[in-house]
Formats: C-alpha cells, structure tokens, sequence
C-alpha cells in the first residue's frame, strides 16, 4: 500500500502505523493460552487505541480469550474494547 494511505488513516484516528505493524507482528507467534501474554497484548492494544481497559474488562477478555477460544485479533480486541 502507498505509504500517503497510511498517513491519511494516521492524521484522521491518532494511531501511528508502525506501532499497529509492531503489534501485528508479535501477534504472530504468541501463544493465546498464556494469559500473560493475552494480558500484554490487551494492554498494547489499549495504549495505541489510548482507550484505557479496567481491571475487570481486562479479565473478561483474558477469560474470554484463553477460556472461550475466541481468536485474538485486532478486530476482536478493538470491538471488546468498544463494548466497555
């Protein structure tokens, strides 16, 4: 994609690129049974979408990820932090 895309999706929600790069990236390997690692992931996502995550929605997605087999992916995190 031409990198005036990107900019233009910069410039109109606030989130650089290369950190939604970066974060796809580590998703790639990441083992989703590990709750310190869907932990992490939870709170990279928050921090580039600058939408902070209680404790307790924190939990409800871990337990919603590791227990209920929900596939994690930047849509499925964005979307459960939408619901908060």
């Amino acid at each position: 994609m031409d990198n005036g895309f990107f900019k233009n999706i910069e410039k109109k929600t606030g989130v650089n690129m290369k950190d939604i790069f970066d974060l796809a990236a580590s998703l790639q390997n990441a083992n989703f049974k590990d709750e310190n690692t869907v932990r992490g992931v939870i709170q990279r996502v928050s921090q580039i979408a600058r939408k902070p995550v209680t404790k307790d929605v924190e939990d409800k997605l871990v337990q919603s990820i590791i227990n209920d087999g929900k596939s994690l992916d930047f849509n499925t995190i964005a979307n459960m932090l939408n619901k908060k």
